[in-house]
């Protein structure tokens, strides 16, 4: 297998009520615009997956790790497939250390670097739609609690439906309140 054909993701997942929100704009954009439909997460680290262990990673880097609060900035859209439709959040010192700290555990550290957004719709479509789109959702939240890591292994590439629907999860820890 080439170098960098898999790879681990490292995720973080929102807590209810805002999973079921953003699972319910996922799922609606999905099925009105024939996308894929995903969990809700905010991608914090990859690594090639040839060597990573990511149960041993979690384990050791989230010991009496506690829940995450990021602040939303708003909604955007660009012209990356896994970034077409996206929450932005607020940067986070403490999230940036535990992107760090799984950095550290990695067997192949990467150049990863953190940008926290969480996206609803993986999908090519024109800048107006995604422009119209981006104006027409109002969450119901300014902030939003994350209590779940998730490590995902997909291709390291992601640009179709199938790459999507191909993830699985490998590992996974809840936070601690």
């Amino acid at each position: 297998m080439e170098t960098r054909e898999q790879i681990i993701t490292y995720w973080i997942c929102p807590a209810i009520p805002a999973r079921n929100e953003f699972a319910s704009i996922i799922g609606d954009l999905a099925r009105r615009f024939d996308a894929p439909v995903f969990e809700p997460h905010v991608t914090i680290y990859s690594a090639d997956a040839a060597n990573e262990k990511p149960e041993v990673a979690l384990e050791r880097v989230l010991k009496n790790r506690k829940r995450y609060q990021l602040s939303i900035r708003g909604l955007n859209f660009s012209g990356e497939f896994t970034k077409t439709l996206f929450v932005q959040f607020a940067p986070n010192p403490a999230l940036a250390r535990l992107s760090e700290d799984l950095r550290r555990a990695s067997a192949s550290p990467s150049d990863y670097e953190l940008n926290p957004h969480l996206s609803l719709i993986y999908k090519e479509m024109d800048e107006k739609t995604k422009r119209r789109l981006a104006a027409s959702i109002t969450l119901p939240f300014d902030e939003v609690i994350f209590d779940t890591v998730k490590a995902i292994l997909s291709r390291a590439e992601i640009k179709s439906r199938k790459e999507v629907e191909a993830w699985r999860v490998v590992a996974e820890r809840k936070l601690t309140e």
